[in-house]
């Protein structure tokens, strides 16, 4: 049966309610000569709105959320009218109005932020963290990338938190440029929360929150940084400098320990007593699988780590905690080191960083243990990680080519030929 009435819409905005030339935008529904109007929550400078359009004048970010909220609204009273008029009822406005707010009501439950995205991804994570699938330091660079969103929101934006359906490239865009000039970040850093924001996203869209990723176009790059690293000359500097002070010279023994294993700093403060292995080839062995990555890393222990442990094996502070080495807490451990670099009068900045650099140019790629080895002993996911290394170690170049010059000492000069 064909129903016969009259219904329409009208999107437009109310000048008696303006403010410093902000209006808000109302929708009117008519239904034979009779109307109801409905405020959409946005609002829009009087200049920028388009009667005969009735939309949002411009392409800019804010021009285009508005109306394509506008045109959801539309759509759902559009939606809602067909599905009462198909029951062979002929609608009334207030009936279309009353399901539309249920509707919007619901929708709105329903609607994620980007907030709520980054928290259900870092509560995840910390319930990795609690069965040690991943490092507590991963988890806080999850939560720095929160603070950082969370600012820029505030002073990009002027709010607290954002829609998922929002967002745009720009945002990932601004984000960068917020970071880089306000945050006063390099590149790489930038990139790495830029890279975490990505990747909570993708979360997002798993769980259903959104449909698709925004920032999918926006590329991440990645500049080698330079290493700094230590020669063979330094360490052995440090390693036979008179410290004077036990405080100093347990800090330089797990100092060297990490130069000739690899092992970061959070690695060696974690080996039990019994951490130490025979391995197949007969030689002691130290393994672990990394926090950071969960790769597992092995290495066969140099004469001097040895010698470090038996050093430290009968400890109180080793016996008492069952620790295989006595390691400062971190922020100990680097106010020492800076100490220790002093006394040997070495310009570098000594972390435990700079100690796994150096096993993997000064002690393995340096002395020719080929980068697949070293690759493997650092537990890297990917080869290419370890040839940044590679491409530091100027002595071994030097080495390689003196021995070249050696063997083509006796090639025959071309000032002697004819």
């Amino acid at each position: 049966m064909k129903l016969n009435y009259t219904f329409n819409t009208l999107v437009w905005i109310n000048k008696s309610k303006a403010k410093n030339g902000i209006a808000p935008i109302y929708i009117r529904i008519t239904i034979d000569g009779k109307r109801v109007e409905i405020s959409t929550g946005k609002t829009v400078a009087i200049e920028k709105w388009s009667s005969e359009g009735q939309n949002v004048k411009g392409n800019n970010d804010e021009a285009r959320t508005t109306n394509q909220f506008i045109r959801l609204m539309i759509g759902q009273i559009e939606k809602i009218h067909l599905n009462i008029s198909n029951q062979n009822i002929i609608p009334t406005v207030f009936m279309i109005k009353q399901q539309l707010l249920n509707k919007d009501e619901n929708t709105k439950q329903k609607q994620k932020t980007i907030l709520d995205a980054i928290n259900y991804h870092n509560k995840k994570m910390e319930e990795m963290v609690d069965i040690n699938k991943i490092s507590k330091s991963t988890l806080a660079r999850y939560k720095m990338t929160k603070n950082k969103i969370i600012s820029f929101m505030k002073s990009q934006y002027k709010c607290g938190d954002l829609e998922l359906f929002q967002l745009r490239l720009s945002f990932i865009t601004e984000f960068e440029h917020y970071l880089l000039t306000d945050g006063k970040l390099n590149t790489n850093t930038a990139h790495k929360h830029i890279k975490n924001v990505k990747k909570i996203i993708n979360v997002a869209i798993g769980l259903d929150w959104i449909q698709i990723n925004p920032f999918t176009q926006f590329r991440c790059s990645y500049k080698n940084p330079e290493r700094e690293i230590l020669n063979q000359v330094e360490i052995d500097n440090i390693i036979c400098k008179d410290l004077k002070y036990e405080r100093l010279e347990k800090v330089r023994d797990v100092f060297i320990f990490c130069c000739y294993t690899g092992f970061a700093y959070s690695d060696v403060k974690a080996f039990s007593r019994n951490a130490v292995t025979l391995g197949i080839d007969g030689e002691y062995w130290l393994s672990t699988f990394r926090q950071k990555t969960g790769i597992k890393e092995s290495v066969p222990l140099l004469p001097i780590a040895k010698e470090i442990i038996e050093k430290y094996k009968n400890h109180p502070y080793c016996e008492r905690h069952n620790k295989l080495l006595p390691v400062n807490c971190n922020q100990r451990f680097n106010e020492y080191l800076k100490e220790i670099a002093l006394h040997c009068k070495i310009n570098k900045k000594l972390t435990s960083h700079i100690a796994r650099h150096t096993f993997a140019t000064t002690i393995t790629l340096a002395n020719g243990v080929p980068i697949e080895t070293v690759s493997s002993m650092l537990g890297h996911t990917s080869i290419r990680t370890t040839q940044i290394y590679a491409k530091v170690v100027e002595q071994k170049v030097s080495d390689d080519m003196k021995k070249l010059r050696e063997k083509m000492a006796n090639v025959v000069s071309i000032s002697k030929v004819g």
